[in-house]
């Protein structure tokens, strides 16, 4: 092979190499930590604890460009969350919520039949929420407002194992301040009491990490969330059984960087959300509920969510019996 020619192949594979670096840094990721997404406790009386723990699993193997579904299964997103939620309320009307999360992120990039793993673990953000109810059981509605931060207590400095610090979306925590604003409603019927018609709103207006790599701004675009849910209850053998399925409807804005859009973030999904809980002892409860995608539409190439599952126990730190649960 002649010079000309081996010089030839060289900047071929440095042109390929420099391709697969920059679609790897591009494509963003529509998941992440499922803050917003369980906060909601609910309570049944007043001057009562609640004390939720459960595991999160969000699997994100779709590759999308805006509408269309890309054939490639070469990148795969995982997070595995521990989440703790603690509520008490101090009256009919005023309650206070906090959640506490442990993340595991992983990214895994399959090419050339060789396989690269980024991943980080440790605490995650918090929130605390205050809700409080403007129209409690009148005509069987009840009406609650909202109003919380999402607190940064999470790492957002964590590297690889060549010591390079990783992207904003694979960190457990922001570094920033987020202001939290929750409206929620439900409503029973005389024909079936037992059955709960309600929906939420959670709307996220996002802070700014300051020293994102050190001399940078980095700000996730706000995000909405919208549900709208049914359940029921049934009795059988004396055990408290409901199911129930929820529509769920996200939107977030571009992420920005030195405030400037950063493409390949933001985007609208539909999500449908089955969701079942048993009372197994007189103040345990188990949940558990599967995420799946109806509709999404990134803005950009992202990965996209596949499908998520939560399950987990409500606890009712008082001996008297009561019905818990998580819209």
């Amino acid at each position: 092979m002649n010079e000309k020619a081996m010089m030839f192949r060289f900047l071929i594979i440095c042109i390929s190499l420099i391709s697969i670096n920059l679609s790897q840094s591009q494509t963003c990721c529509s998941g992440g930590i499922p803050l917003s997404n369980n906060i909601g406790l609910e309570f049944s009386e007043d001057h009562s604890l609640i004390l939720g723990v459960s595991y999160d699993f969000n699997n994100l193997n779709t590759l999308k460009n805006d509408t269309e579904t890309l054939d490639d299964d070469s990148r795969l997103r995982t997070t595995h969350s521990v989440l703790i939620n603690a509520g008490y309320s101090f009256s009919k009307r005023l309650s206070l919520e906090t959640l506490f999360t442990w993340v595991n992120q992983r990214r895994i990039i399959s090419q050339f039949e060789s396989e690269n793993l980024d991943q980080t673990y440790g605490i995650g953000d918090a929130i605390a929420l205050a809700r409080y109810k403007i129209i409690s059981n009148r005509n069987n509605w009840n009406v609650n407002l909202g109003f919380g931060v999402k607190i940064p207590v999470g790492s957002s400095t964590e590297t690889n194992d060549q010591g390079i610090t990783l992207n904003a979306d694979l960190q457990p925590g922001s570094n920033a301040w987020d202001l939290i604003y929750l409206v929620g409603a439900s409503k029973t019927f005389d024909f079936r009491p037992t059955m709960t018609f309600s929906s939420r709103i959670v709307y996220r207006q996002t802070g700014e990490n300051n020293s994102y790599f050190g001399n940078s701004t980095y700000q996730f675009g706000n995000e909405l969330q919208a549900y709208l849910s049914v359940s029921d209850q049934y009795i059988i053998k004396k055990t408290f059984i409901n199911p129930g399925i929820t529509f769920k409807y996200r939107n977030a804005v571009m992420d920005q960087t030195q405030g400037f859009d950063i493409p390949n973030t933001g985007g609208d999904w539909v999500f449908l959300i089955p969701n079942f809980s048993i009372q197994l002892f007189q103040n345990i409860v188990f949940n558990t509920a599967a995420e799946l995608p109806l509709y999404s539409r990134p803005d950009g190439i992202q990965l996209t969510p596949t499908y998520r599952l939560t399950t987990g126990f409500l606890f009712n730190l008082f001996n008297k019996p009561q019905t818990i649960s998580i819209n």
